[in-house]
């Protein structure tokens, strides 16, 4: 079998697995919140964090609950990291230093998972399990939480509720992340990836000495990084190591993963808000892109330029031989148009253009599908901005799902869209112009640039991926790779709830003749044609002087 046909073949197995888990598992997600039951375990939570999970909230009392949250958890995690040295299970690791701490803390919490340090090297099993871990989970909730409050916005009227941050949060661990990930781990332990508390041990022979390995709850915390599209590594190979990935079935079975909720939550949409045709436009919307995104990846991946290229049947540099091109291209193209950033093979080492689709995925705003909730909401919000520019051709008020897009709804929507673009230009142009960031750099010209941009690229759209290149544990990038991914995660949330609440008070618009269908392949193609075109006005320049640059010189 070609190398081609193999990773088509792949490409076909992975729609058709998601084709049978969306309609039940979208239809789920509905019932879980729109629910007025709460299970036993649920009531026990409540009563231990003090919460009444049948208070409805106005988006400014659910923003507070989510920064709430959010700041319990960065300080939970970097106070768990400074005290590693002295913790049970540490594995003899010394505590985390300050700046690589506030940048671990805030990286988990913002579920960018962005690592600057070496995982078998640094954390022990108390701070994986109890911290890393825990978070994959929460982070992972609160993003489905803040897009089901948007989705409420369009659905109810006449009222500024919400509904109940902490309902949100506990359900969408409880009822919906713990059960599949249970299910995810047994096959992940069945496929061959580690599960264990082991300590440091020694094995085999390497460059005439002996080789260190960890062992530890890696197939646990494997199944939440993909599920909740974290990617934190247990190891800092990534998704590349076989204890986290060992073979074809458990990488396709990673990305299925990946895909799982962010694809799901558009039949929940649909649902929730009376039509699950929109649920499908907005999911035509997403797959679209993603395909398109593979097919591009797969074309400059395959391209063969040159004797060394056509001897390996591709550009192999940087991808597992287990993995191949085919199944590298669909795992890199997955985990940067969501908000994953886990790797099965090292993006820095791609092809000039295949580095520029991993980062214009990312700077497309983790919409397709998307981040677990954060992609639905981002998708949502661009939907917004799509049915305004409709009616401006035509000179009408917007109206999208019943609901006008007015001053206010467009300002927000607005603010949103600008707040990633101008963290990742504004930081990569300080980085670029100070003196001593550019010394992290392992390569100069246009692939070293491309390693500083892709990394606020990443950090501020929540990705977490790297061009493997650039040295980020230093005091300047561990903080202000930590300030990005908390503004860049928590500051879209603001006018995404704010949208919600204005969107919950309007009274609903009754469709006319002249109301534009948004559930059909017209505004589809509108939508698409947007998002395309409002990333490539705002990131070409800089696009243009890194992987483009190196691309068309190769």
């Amino acid at each position: 079998m070609s190398p081609v046909l193999a990773g088509v073949l792949q490409l076909l197995a992975l729609i058709a697995a998601l084709a049978l888990a969306y309609v039940p598992l979208g239809n789920y997600m509905a019932r879980v919140y729109c629910s007025d039951t709460h299970w036993r375990v649920e009531k026990w939570i409540y009563k231990g964090i003090g919460a009444d999970p049948d208070t409805e909230m106005r988006w400014p009392a659910y923003l507070r609950g989510v920064l709430a949250f959010s700041l319990a958890g960065v300080l939970f995690l970097y106070l768990l990291q400074r005290l590693q040295g002295v913790l049970p299970g540490s594995l003899g690791f010394a505590s985390i230093d300050p700046d690589q701490a506030f940048n671990t803390a805030a990286s988990f919490v913002a579920n960018t998972n962005w690592q600057s340090y070496y995982g078998e090297q640094a954390m022990g099993h108390v701070v994986q399990t109890a911290g890393l871990a825990v978070q994959n989970f929460v982070s992972a909730a609160v993003g489905i939480a803040v897009a089901v409050a948007l989705v409420r916005g369009f659905a109810r009227s006449r009222t500024g509720e919400l509904g109940n941050f902490w309902a949100d949060l506990v359900r969408g661990v409880v009822r919906v992340l713990v059960p599949i990930a249970v299910v995810g781990a047994l096959i992940l332990v069945a496929c061959g990836v580690i599960q264990n508390f082991s300590g440091i041990h020694e094995v085999g022979q390497f460059m005439g000495g002996t080789q260190q390995w960890n062992g530890g709850a890696v197939a646990s915390q494997e199944v939440i990084k993909e599920l909740g599209t974290n990617g934190g590594g247990y190891f800092n190979a990534n998704s590349a190591h076989p204890f986290e990935n060992p073979t074809p079935f458990t990488n396709l079975f990673e990305i299925f993963l990946i895909l799982l909720i962010p694809v799901a939550l558009t039949r929940t949409f649909g649902v929730m808000v009376g039509s699950v045709r929109q649920g499908y436009a907005i999911l035509a919307t997403m797959g679209t892109i993603w395909v398109g995104f593979v097919a591009l990846m797969m074309w400059t991946e395959f391209a063969h330029h040159g004797p060394a290229l056509q001897a390996a049947g591709g550009a192999m540099e940087g991808k597992e031989l287990r993995f191949g091109i085919g199944g590298s291209s669909i795992f890199a193209v997955s985990t940067t148009l969501t908000s994953t950033g886990a790797v099965d093979s090292f993006h820095s080492s791609y092809t000039g253009l295949g580095g520029g689709i991993t980062m214009l995925g990312m700077m497309l705003g983790e919409i397709a599908p998307g981040g677990v909730g954060s992609g639905l909401y981002g998708m949502l919000v661009m939907a917004v901005i799509a049915v305004f520019i409709a009616g401006l051709m035509v000179g009408r008020t917007p109206e999208y799902l019943g609901k006008k897009i007015g001053t206010r709804e467009i300002k927000f929507a607005a603010l949103y869209i600008l707040i990633t673009p101008a963290l990742v230009l504004v930081l990569t142009a300080a980085a670029m112009a100070l003196p001593t960031p550019g010394n992290s750099m392992t390569n100069s010209g246009a692939h070293g640039f491309s390693e500083i941009l892709y990394a606020y690229t990443s950090a501020s759209n929540n990705n977490g991926s790297a061009f493997a290149g650039l040295n980020a544990d230093t005091q300047w990038f561990n903080s202000t790779l930590g300030l990005a991914m908390l503004l860049g995660r928590f500051l879209p949330m603001v006018f995404v709830l704010a949208l919600a609440g204005s969107l919950a008070e309007q009274k609903p618009v009754p469709a006319t003749a002249g109301t534009l269908r948004t559930e059909k392949p017209l505004f589809t193609g509108l939508l698409v044609g947007a998002i395309l075109i409002i990333t490539g006005l705002t990131y070409f320049p800089a696009l243009a002087l890194g992987p483009l640059a190196e691309g068309l010189a190769a």
